[in-house]
């Protein structure tokens, strides 16, 4: 990496820049989300760059650590809640399509627990909802004075809880994931 930070680093100036850069140091990856002007939000682009990296990554035997960064004022704002709504005029009002992102994210969540390597969240900046939910499923976070976090549909359950997550009548009150569950 370079001197300046991956989170403050100058905005991509086209949107025709790939949502997701990939820079190898060492035997380190280095991802950043690349979509400061949508606050790197989680796009269907967005979660298929990140899968196939991820699905490319737990096969490289080079590669000992995947350091997770971002450009621009936000880590991650969540799902690209404009790309869902303008799905609202399909059949069911966009449902099919919200469960599809949905499983999408799931199995990217899990790509990224089940991954040899250890994934480090580099945050500077605010991770929101589905973006608090990547950087708390990678191994280790480490967190500027900067970065803030924040789940704000878990106080009126439209947090998405994976499949993979214990449902909340499992968990006890000492569960260190307490703060995922809906309604909690």
């Amino acid at each position: 990496m370079t001197a300046h930070s991956p989170a403050r680093a100058k905005p991509a100036a086209a949107a025709s820049q790939p949502p997701l850069l990939r820079e190898t140091i060492g035997n380190i990856a280095v991802l950043t989300l690349n979509r400061p002007q949508a606050r790197n939000s989680l796009s269907e682009a967005m979660l298929a760059d990140l899968s196939r990296e991820f699905d490319s990554l737990a096969a490289d035997k080079r590669i000992r650590a995947v350091v997770l960064a971002a450009h621009g004022s936000a880590f991650s704002a969540g799902h690209d809640l404009k790309e869902l709504t303008a799905h609202r005029a399909d059949p069911a009002g966009g449902r099919s399509y919200t469960r599809h992102i949905m499983e999408r994210c799931s199995a990217l969540m899990l790509s990224v627990l089940r991954l040899p390597q250890p994934v480090i969240a580099a945050v500077e900046a605010t991770a929101t909802a589905a973006g608090c939910q990547l950087v708390a499923t990678c191994d280790l976070a480490v967190a500027s004075t900067t970065a803030k976090f924040c789940t704000p549909g878990v106080h009126i359950g439209l947090f998405a809880r994976p499949r993979w997550l214990p449902s909340r009548a499992t968990w006890r009150a000492s569960t260190p994931w307490r703060c995922c569950s809906p309604g909690t």
